[in-house]
């Protein structure tokens, strides 16, 4: 621990002002906490926008009280939900003032335009990136939960899966990733709690859009699973809940799946399609790929063979190797293989 971080003051509980006392409220250092934003970040509000406290002494720490409390947590909130900084800081400030006035808060998000600044307090690089993703964005490196779980939710019950796995979910996923490839190891928590929440949306994904699933179809499921030794799961979590919308019988075996486990799967299921996913060129293994596609199982003199779709960025250069398979580019055409003539969810 450094020596600065051993000097902060002990962090106080959130609550009523008492009458006559100059140092009631929090400090900035424990607001930040509280609000999971840096002090610096509160600084730079309270400069371009007049988000401070509203009691000043000279010479000491600054006290944010309960009121104050509320304006910033109402500005994280907007600024999570997408709503350009400046704007947001006006209407943090004018509920602060008259917090009963009616539709300040419903009519916070149509009061944004999009814009192509990068998110102020985390440096995500959203370029011309959706208002959601970036206020997506926002909610992650503040570690909040719960502006996740909203926005996340909300997004898949009024557009559907598809559209947000392709408009949100993937892009913003891609931006925290990039910065964390530039920043260490300081954006790892973020990615993880964001990849965690995505995850628990695309699995509630069915219970949360506007109208019911198609029911259930019969026949065979498709079988989808990652290659040996792969763990990225996300993407075939998307196509597992657009499947399930449209009723198909799917079964999903996860990540980094043996190669001995999916073929015992197979023989046990008899699946028209295989979909398996693979990131990195190195896990592609090319080898089970066409040991599946050899797998035949039936009565004698009427065998099946499964179609085998090969997803994801590490099978690509592997189409001549693995003849006959199929290899969508992405959610949509993997559904579009998979259901074809399917509207979509």
């Amino acid at each position: 621990m450094s020596g600065s971080a051993a000097r902060e003051p002990v962090p106080k509980a959130v609550g009523p002002v008492p009458s006559g006392t100059d140092d009631a409220g929090i400090t900035s250092g424990d607001l930040a906490r509280q609000l999971g934003i840096s002090p610096s970040t509160l600084r730079s509000w309270d400069q371009r926008y007049r988000l401070g406290p509203a009691r000043r002494q000279e010479g000491r720490h600054r006290r944010w009280t309960p009121q104050d409390v509320a304006m910033v947590r109402e500005m994280c909130r907007l600024t999570s939900e997408g709503v350009p900084p400046a704007e947001a800081a006006r209407i943090a400030r004018r509920r602060e003032s008259a917090p009963d006035a009616a539709g300040v808060r419903a009519a916070a998000p149509a009061a944004a335009q999009p814009d192509t600044t990068a998110s102020e307090e985390s440096g995500l690089p959203h370029g011309a990136a959706r208002r959601e993703c970036r206020g997506l964005a926002r909610a992650a490196v503040r570690l909040d939960s719960d502006a996740l779980d909203r926005q996340l939710e909300a997004f898949v019950r009024h557009h559907g899966v598809v559209a947000a796995w392709e408009r949100l979910m993937m892009p913003t996923l891609h931006a925290v990733g990039r910065k964390w490839e530039t920043a260490g190891d300081r954006y790892v928590e973020v990615e993880h709690l964001l990849s965690w929440h995505v995850s628990t949306a695309l699995r509630s994904a069915p219970l949360l859009h506007g109208s019911p699933p198609m029911p259930g179809r019969d026949g065979s499921p498709v079988l989808l699973a990652c290659v040996p030794g792969e763990q990225h799961t996300l993407p075939l979590e998307a196509l597992h809940a657009a499947l399930r919308r449209l009723g198909h019988p799917v079964r999903m075996l996860g990540a980094a799946l043996p190669a001995e486990a999916l073929v015992a799967a197979v023989r046990r299921t008899g699946p028209d399609h295989v979909v398996l996913w693979s990131q990195t060129r190195s896990q592609a293994n090319v080898p089970l790929a066409l040991y599946l596609q050899q797998e035949a199982w039936g009565i004698k003199g009427a065998r099946r063979h499964t179609t085998l779709v090969l997803a994801g960025p590490g099978w690509r250069g592997a189409r001549p190797a693995v003849a006959g398979s199929l290899q969508p580019a992405g959610l949509r055409e993997a559904l579009a293989l998979l259901s074809p003539g399917a509207a979509p969810v």
